[in-house]
């Protein structure tokens, strides 16, 4: 496939990555946090998600909510925490709901020891019931990884993990602060297999300082050789107005936003070209793996993880920064540990910010998801789904596609829109058409490329 490399100047500008809608600067400060608490009275599947926030060094991309510390003991309180605010959310939950999905992220998870995810994973399976198959999914990071670590996740129930590589250069992991052996990395997948981990993901970043297309192929290359289930190759998000730290990039050259999408384009054909299929935005997985299975049955959802499978379940996220969804409602966290902790010794749910959403956010909702998740919408669905006119309600939005239309980005007709394999590359900017708040003014995002 060609790409018009002229187009990125035309649609680069700030944008959500649409992990949620409303976006998360949507959310804000509740008088009565219940309305955002789970019903008492769903007794459908559950998702639900630890926020492990410990990292022993700071890497200077990372745009996570972390805590950087080689303190374990600090890791034996936080979970001490978050055995109460389980505590706390069971006065919450139907007691009938089965866990159909967990996941750990961070932060690094793997700060824990062995010792500390026992005590952790047996909390929660104390607390919890898990449906027969659930997936459960932890993020590892291959430099502190130990093989008494994967063990002891795996005796825990956890069959996916996902690890950060990045990128395999020596001269980029220098300039983002980060260095790893590639030996780490077929050392860290060798003892997944090992203790038989149903599925593997690597995670890359694009858009690093000293990046080039022969570089980044060279990573590909190796990258390839762990042979994953599926790869997460995400757009590097430059904001340091948010994250200081990233302002350590910047001594350093940066890719061009047209040297990005050249990269982004590079890793599309040779993850292609080895058997992989896109999924969605950034994802990319072999066909028998969940991740491309769910989009073909339109069960993929797109939430704060990324793209993911099931569906409709409900997540309730544990753990500072944390954030929870329902079909009604986000909640989220407290960032600060301290608030945390004196939100819990008071026996209080420590939400720190929250929204509701209105029928038309659900729309609007849906229309975005549709595109993200599969890449185009029946208007037909829709209208059936809501009740009215999808192309009527959105007759202003379909209106502003023309340029995208023009592009070839995008097509519309009378039973839908349907994204063009160039318009992959700009899912962003045609999702960003439907969203309603992006002219608020108030807040700032990362590039679309």
């Amino acid at each position: 496939m060609t790409l018009d490399f002229s187009l990125v100047e035309k649609y680069n500008r700030p944008g959500p990555r649409y992990t949620s809608y409303p976006t998360a600067p949507q959310f804000h400060a509740l008088a009565d946090i219940s309305a955002v608490l789970p019903d008492k009275a769903d007794n459908s599947d559950l998702s639900l998600y630890f926020h492990i926030p410990f990292c022993p060094s700071q890497c200077w991309f990372c745009g996570c909510h972390t805590i950087i510390t080689q303190n374990h003991e600090r890791a034996d309180q936080y979970i001490a925490l978050l055995e109460k605010e389980i505590a706390l959310m069971l006065s919450q939950v139907h007691p009938s709901r089965k866990v159909g999905q967990m996941a750990f992220g961070g932060g690094s998870p793997n700060f824990l020891t062995p010792k500390q995810i026992d005590r952790l994973g047996g909390s929660i399976r104390k607390h919890f019931h898990f449906a027969e198959k659930a997936e459960i999914s932890v993020e590892l990071d291959p430099r502190k990884l130990t093989e008494e670590q994967v063990e002891a996740f795996r005796g825990n129930g956890f069959n996916r993990a996902s690890f950060g590589v990045q990128d395999c250069d020596p001269t980029v992991q220098k300039s983002i602060n980060r260095i790893q052996p590639h030996a780490l990395n077929l050392q860290a997948a060798a003892w997944l297999r090992k203790h038989g981990y149903h599925s593997i993901n690597v995670d890359l970043i694009y858009g690093l300082p000293g990046q080039t297309e022969a570089s980044f192929s060279r990573t590909i290359e190796q990258v390839l050789e762990l042979s994953p289930d599926r790869f997460a190759v995400f757009s590097y998000a430059h904001v340091p107005w948010m994250k200081p730290a990233q302002k350590m990039l910047e001594r350093a050259v940066m890719p061009t936003p047209k040297d990005k999408m050249a990269l982004l384009k590079l890793v599309t054909d040779k993850l292609g070209e080895a058997g992989y299929y896109n999924v969605g935005m950034d994802h990319f997985a072999k066909k028998d793996d969940e991740l491309f299975i769910a989009q073909r049955q339109g069960t993929l959802q797109r939430n704060f993880q990324g793209y993911s499978t099931r569906a409709g379940n409900e997540i309730i996220g544990f753990g500072i920064s944390a954030i929870s969804q329902n079909t009604a409602c986000y909640r989220q966290n407290v960032k600060d540990l301290r608030t945390y902790a004196a939100a819990l010794e008071a026996g209080q749910f420590p939400v720190e910010r929250g929204y509701i959403l209105t029928q038309e956010d659900k729309i609007r909702q849906r229309v975005i998801s549709e595109i993200m998740c599969n890449m185009g919408c029946s208007f037909a669905k829709l209208s059936a789904l809501f009740g009215l006119d999808v192309r009527k309600h959105f007759s202003k939005e379909l209106s502003m596609l023309t340029p995208m239309i023009e592009d070839k980005l995008v097509s519309v007709s009378e039973s839908g829109l349907r994204v063009s394999e160039a318009g992959r590359f700009f899912i962003r900017n045609i999702a960003m058409v439907f969203d309603a708040y992006l002219n608020a003014g108030n807040t700032q995002f990362s590039k679309t490329i």
